[in-house]
């Protein structure tokens, strides 16, 4: 490798650290290759619908930027080193660390350099030569750049497997106040396009088998917390509606760096809210899979989710009047609210009791975690637990039992949050 690129390696690989919207489920483009190795500057780990783990290479097209958003490491009035490639040098890095079987795929994205639409048509060069030139077929993550030509934007989409447009900021109040540059419009545009693009390619490619595909993978964002003051109420409803509205695949929630510490604007933080962070991505987790609704999680009068406790237990702990959950004839949703159980645990439970009641061995054999479901259930061989306890007594026995020292939280949880 040419010493040249290998300090732009190093310098953009370094900064493309803090975006952590870097995902790759979804996509089933062909591509050979191993798992990866991550010794090498710029490889992350990413994880694929049915739990594989692989390795992409995350780097930023140039960490130049014509903005100075007060959060930003990359930011124009920071003094820092500085880097930009060519299309023609990240390409080639990219296809001669696939064939030394460091990668299977590549997340780009970059500053903002001359202006959106400049940028946006160095990324698509960069893919465009992957894809044309060197016949790269494996997953490619790509930033559509806020404020871009709708045509960019579109070529993006039959180049890349995912898109993402960043929020950053959750409300546009706060935005303005942080990057006085940048306005929701511009970030909302490009993901109305891209959600009415995928539609039309969905059904084009019902009568047209060979038509290109459109971002196969789907789209997603990134929201920054922790930065400004929003509460996690007005994040989980943002992230609702994007869910329900732009049908993204995932909102990453990335824990606010305090990377520029004499900027006023920023909040005094020693260390970025990696739980509350966490807490997000577990409320995330009940809104995708477990049928939640954002104003069920918190409400006005509990607007910021609860760092002691994960939402499903505390969304228990204030609905007392739901419990407890007779599990031979409650619902499939009503079961998923029960603290303990998971997805899984849920259809195998409603598929079992056809054959009879459910008991505490079966519980036991499912999964369920019981040390938190035995609160809030009824059945067989198991008694109300809960009889004659307030849920604050509640309360202090479980959080007690699962928050001691040296605890350590799960980013991405799954049956964790039950």
């Amino acid at each position: 490798m040419k010493e040249k690129v290998l300090q732009k390696l190093n310098i953009l690989a370094d900064a493309a650290k803090y975006d952590v919207s870097c995902s790759s489920s979804g996509s089933n483009r062909s591509a050979k290759g191993g798992v990866g190795n991550a010794k090498s500057a710029g490889i992350c780990h990413s994880f694929t619908e049915d739990g594989r783990c692989i390795s992409l290479l995350k780097i930023l097209y140039t960490n130049h930027c014509i903005y100075d958003c007060a959060y930003c490491v990359n930011r124009r009035t920071n003094d820092k080193p500085r880097a930009t490639f060519t299309p023609d040098e990240l390409a080639e890095l990219t296809i001669n660390f696939y064939r030394r079987n460091y990668i299977e795929g590549l997340f780009l994205s970059s500053g903002v350099i001359r202006n959106p639409d400049y940028t946006m048509e160095q990324l698509n060069s960069v893919v465009r030569k992957l894809r044309n030139e060197y016949r790269f077929n494996g997953y490619i993550h790509m930033k559509a750049i806020p404020g871009a030509d709708p045509l960019l934007v579109h070529e993006a989409g039959l180049l890349a497997d995912r898109l993402s447009v960043n929020i950053e900021i959750p409300t546009e109040q706060q935005l303005k106040i942080l990057a006085p540059e940048k306005d929701h419009h511009s970030v909302f545009s490009p993901m109305d396009l891209i959600h009415r693009e995928m539609t039309c390619n969905r059904e084009e490619r019902k009568r047209f088998r060979n038509a290109p595909r459109f971002t196969p993978a789907g789209q997603s964002t990134q929201l920054i917390v922790g930065a400004s003051p929003e509460t996690d109420f007005t994040i989980l409803k943002l992230a609702s509606g994007l869910y329900n509205r732009q049908k993204l695949k995932r909102v990453y929630y990335s824990g606010f760096v305090p990377v520029n510490s004499y900027d006023s604007r920023l909040p005094a933080l020693v260390q970025p809210p990696l739980v509350r962070e966490n807490r997000l991505y577990q409320a995330d987790w009940l809104m995708r899979f477990y049928h939640f609704r954002y104003d069920e999680i918190l409400d006005k009068n509990h607007d910021q989710l609860d760092l002691r406790m994960d939402p499903k237990l505390a969304y228990a702990l204030r609905n007392p009047h739901i419990f407890p959950i007779d599990l031979d004839k409650a619902s499939y949703e009503e079961i998923l609210r029960v603290p303990g159980i998971g997805v899984r645990s849920a259809k195998i439970i409603v598929a079992n009791r056809r054959y009879g009641r459910i008991t505490f061995e079966h519980l036991k054999r499912m999964g369920v975690a019981l040390n938190r479901a035995r609160y809030f259930i009824l059945c067989r061989e198991l008694p109300q637990l809960a009889k004659g306890l307030y849920p604050e007594q509640i309360r202090r026995k479980l959080v007690k039992s699962t928050t001691g020292a040296g605890t350590q939280l799960s980013l991405f949880p799954a049956e964790q949050i039950d």
